[in-house]
């Protein structure tokens, strides 16, 4: 017989864990999600995972409450119990056996979107449930009507791909072929799929294989009252955290663009309320569930508002469970934030979460304006590109070209780094070139393209790759209305922009403002490039943090000698006039440049 829980709860409550063994399981217990993902990433076979790092493990213990996370993805992480408790629902503890590894990608049933797998193996020793092992990787392709599944033309998310409800995979050890053959017989990438799969299974036996191993050195008890005992010491770190922002109601909003078919922005509106050691945030008059593919079911929305506040409640703290207690969450039924079938959400994780992020943000600013950074570029901007080889063989081709981060209080923003929601990697030059029938063309800092502010936001990227065979592209991507915004006076950066590269030279906007003013539609969906022809994307970078005229003259003429910011920009943006010949400041006219703009600053 397998199981179950025989250990009496009880006996865990009034075990107390002395503060050596405590901090060792403690270890014990990051380092088996740390190894999980080590071992994830040197056997899986898709550079999504391998090379870009677009996974997340962990362990949850005997209750399926978080007890240790990798630093990987955010917004998979607070997502994944969501998923994990639909896996125990479905099939109920009497029926997931030693040996079972189950998963599912629903994004109605804990999901993000359709990529995103998620697998759950049980964690036993001697037939008593320790705990799970969890793991959730992007898989670069589930079918669906365009290239890794973004169908942003589409309206029902079954033109997203294979959705899969909680389904085992492996049976008391033995993998199941029927599930094999239907996920291999649904992508555009067969090639990947079976070494991607061993690779997570992989990943889950050594999760378990470390738990196993603490559980026999310690002893059953000691290791689950170790357990409840590490998210409480967790919850009262976060709880100090919450006591140190003033008490209060706090409003931010942000928007995404379009959901493709809108002419006008979708926003977000979110209230932070502060009571005492409580946070409820509340979306109360967002907008309502929208036609295209940029819904965010419940799942998705929960972790992108934990990981948003906890980048300034207590990040020092162990990851688990004890993070997310405090904090409640609101959202309208019919809001395009708590999706519900048959609403497509393929852009959900790398669009929506940002913007989620950016509203949070920016409510935090009037609650600790001393502590909160501008706004990030708020967007993965991935796409996702098929690619037909001369030869005729067909591949799937994916990148995440990043931007800035928004300045802090105390420095400028970091430059083309990924967004809060991914911690992921973009792809290796040398890896695409190999694997698939591109040249990458360049991949730079973008002038001018941070927010001005006292503390300069992050500089975004200039991204161009030139299609050695015929593709077409998919991609998701938002700030080309507008650019991240600052806070406390900082400005905002400038905006995205996609443009098509004709094999003549032209240049043509696909995706944001030309050059008259006139504004297309950035979320592509199969968009046609044919050989010879380049992709380029302009990323935008942070918002700044104070007023651009109290920036220091001479970080600003930095700046200019790094080529960040333009001689241009250094005076229409920051009031400081720098003779071109000399490349000095010439401070009478600085002095009187930003004096006649309200800036008592001098050079």
């Amino acid at each position: 017989m397998d199981k179950k829980l025989t250990v009496d709860s009880s006996v865990i409550a009034q075990t107390k864990v002395d503060p050596v063994t405590f901090e060792v399981l403690r270890s014990i217990f990051e380092y088996a999600s740390d190894r999980m993902s080590t071992v994830l990433r040197r056997a899986s076979f898709s550079p999504i995972l391998a090379d870009m790092v677009d996974f997340s493990n962990a362990i949850y213990d005997y209750d399926c409450q978080l007890l240790s996370q990798a630093a990987n993805c955010p917004i998979h992480l607070a997502a994944m119990k969501f998923s994990a408790e639909a896996i125990i629902a479905k099939f109920g503890l009497d029926d997931i056996h030693e040996g079972d590894i189950a998963c599912v990608n629903d994004p109605y049933r804990g999901g993000t979107h359709i990529n995103d797998m998620t697998f759950l193996a049980p964690i036993y020793f001697e037939q008593e449930l320790l705990g799970f092992a969890v793991s959730r990787g992007h898989w670069m392709d589930l079918g669906g009507g365009a290239a890794g599944g973004q169908a942003f033309a589409g309206t029902h998310i079954a033109g997203e791909g294979l959705r899969l409800p909680p389904i085992k995979v492996c049976e008391r050890g033995r993998m199941r072929d029927d599930i094999v053959d239907i996920l291999v017989n649904n992508t555009r990438t067969p090639h990947f799929v079976k070494g991607d799969l061993q690779a997570h299974v992989g990943c889950l036996r050594v999760g378990e294989q470390e738990m196993q191993r603490a559980a026999a050195k310690y002893g059953i008890v000691t290791v689950k009252a170790a357990m409840k005992q590490l998210q409480e010491y967790t919850e009262r770190i976060v709880r100090k955290s919450i006591r140190e922002i003033p008490d209060g109601v706090y409003e931010g909003e942000d928007y995404a663009d379009t959901d493709g078919f809108s002419s006008h922005p979708i926003k977000i509106k979110v209230n932070l309320t502060i009571r005492g050691s409580d946070i409820e945030v509340d979306f109360t008059g967002s907008e309502k569930t929208v036609k295209g593919a940029i819904n965010s079911p419940y799942a998705n929305t929960a972790s992108a508002v934990l990981y948003s506040l906890q980048f300034f409640l207590a990040p020092h703290a162990p990851q688990n469970q004890g993070m997310f207690n405090p904090i409640q969450i609101k959202i309208p039924q019919n809001s395009w934030l708590n999706a519900r079938w048959p609403a497509p959400t393929i852009g959900c994780t790398t669009l929506t979460s940002a913007k989620i992020t950016s509203a949070i943000w920016q409510a935090l600013s009037k609650a600790i304006p001393g502590r909160v950074t501008g706004s990030t570029n708020a967007d993965c901007n991935w796409f996702v590109s098929s690619v037909v080889a001369p030869d005729g063989s067909t591949d799937v081709f994916s990148d995440l070209p990043a931007g800035g981060w928004g300045a802090s209080p105390y420095n400028d923003g970091m430059n083309v780094t990924e967004d809060p929601l991914g911690n992921c990697m973009n792809m290796p030059a040398e890896t695409a070139e190999l694997l698939f029938p591109i040249a990458y063309e360049a991949f730079e800092l973008r002038q001018d393209s941070g927010g001005p502010g006292r503390y300069r936001g992050g500089l975004g990227a200039v991204f161009k790759v030139r299609y050695l065979a015929e593709g077409a592209l998919s991609m998701e991507t938002a700030r080309t209305r507008e650019g991240s915004p600052g806070v406390a006076g900082g400005e905002r950066s400038d905006v995205q922009r996609q443009i098509k590269i004709h094999s003549d030279g032209r240049r043509e906007v696909i995706g944001g403002l030309d050059g008259d003013g006139n504004w297309k539609n950035p979320l592509l969906c199969a968009h046609p490039f044919g050989y010879g022809e380049t992709f380029m994307f302009e990323s935008t970078g942070g918002g700044g943090y104070g007023n651009a005229l109290e920036r220091d003259a001479q970080a600003v003429l930095e700046d200019v000698l790094d080529e960040y910011v333009s001689l241009a920009a250094a005076r229409e943006r920051y009031g400081v006039v720098i003779d071109p010949a000399t490349m000095r400041i010439d401070e009478p006219a600085t002095a009187r440049l930003r004096a006649s703009r309200g800036s008592r600053v001098a050079a």
